[in-house]
């Protein structure tokens, strides 16, 4: 797919900027970045100066935000149409980010899918693509950019996770069980790649302001509560008693990006209002 603002890109160190851009002409990599969470991650790495490739499925959507993102600064944006349940799809799409912006050294797999069903009606295909989405497409995507990262001395893998990796919740098996799975890849491959200067993190936000969050509440309105009731059934686990917002992951996504933060790995974040401790 054609590039935003591609002329423009920066090269490490550059400090032309006016404003602090630690990750200055770094390649991140964002998969689910076309709304939500994962816009709200491009656009902090993008005012932390990263060069961003939004990789999804919708195309129109991801030329939208590519669009936005691109009048941010002095950055470059490409956007790359993909189907993450496909290792052939996953390939194809890294191998065209590279040729855009060139080696990726910070990766954010950021997208996932929570199908919702008792387990006595948890369909066997439902389950598999869960699993192909939340924790398949990290493992062959963290695969994928490991000979750029330690080419270039400096990494970054962010798996946005949930605190259900952390804890339970009924009738999501299991969007709970890949999301587990995330985390325990994050942890085997933070500790493998300790000695390198790579470091591996999981994110884990509670319900927040999406549409996923939305989806929820209108699932919820169906048994014959209004907007309101579903909303305070939705975030009653939470302390304090609202929803989690997108940027507020992304502020914690772009510290653990920095160089300062190069000995944070192995962690699984909650952002969560105190919900999990």
């Amino acid at each position: 797919m054609p590039t935003a603002n591609s002329n423009n890109a920066a090269t490490p160190g550059d400090d032309s900027d006016l404003m602090p851009r630690p990750l200055a002409g770094r390649h991140a990599f964002v998969t689910g970045g076309n709304r939500g969470i994962g816009a709200a991650i491009a656009r902090e790495l993008a005012d932390l100066g990263a060069n961003i490739t939004l990789a999804a499925r919708d195309e129109a959507a991801l030329r939208h935000q590519s669009q936005a993102l691109s009048q941010r600064g002095d950055i470059a944006v490409t956007c790359q149409a993909m189907d993450l349940r496909e290792p052939g799809s996953i390939s194809e799409g890294m191998a065209a980010a590279r040729e855009e912006l060139g080696p990726i050294s910070i990766l954010i797999n950021n997208a996932g899918i929570a199908p919702a069903a008792p387990l006595a009606k948890l369909e066997l295909d439902s389950w598999r693509e869960t699993f192909e989405i939340n924790v398949q497409a990290s493992f062959l995507l963290s695969q994928a950019v490991l000979d750029d990262m330690q080419r270039q001395g400096f990494g970054r893998m962010i798996n946005i996770s949930s605190t259900a990796g952390l804890r339970g919740y009924p009738f999501v098996a299991a969007y709970v069980a890949s999301k587990h799975a995330l985390i325990g890849l994050t942890r085997a491959l933070a500790l493998e790649l300790a000695k390198e200067p790579i470091t591996v993190n999981a994110v884990c936000p509670g319900y927040a302001e999406t549409e996923m969050a939305d989806n929820a509440i209108r699932n919820i309105q169906q048994s014959g509560k209004t907007e309101a009731e579903a909303r305070a059934i939705l975030t009653r686990g939470n302390p304090q008693g609202r929803l989690i917002q997108p940027d507020e992951v992304a502020a914690t996504v772009g510290w653990l990006c920095l160089p300062s933060s190069a000995s944070i790995t192995g962690q699984a974040i909650a952002i969560a209002g105190g919900e999990v401790m």
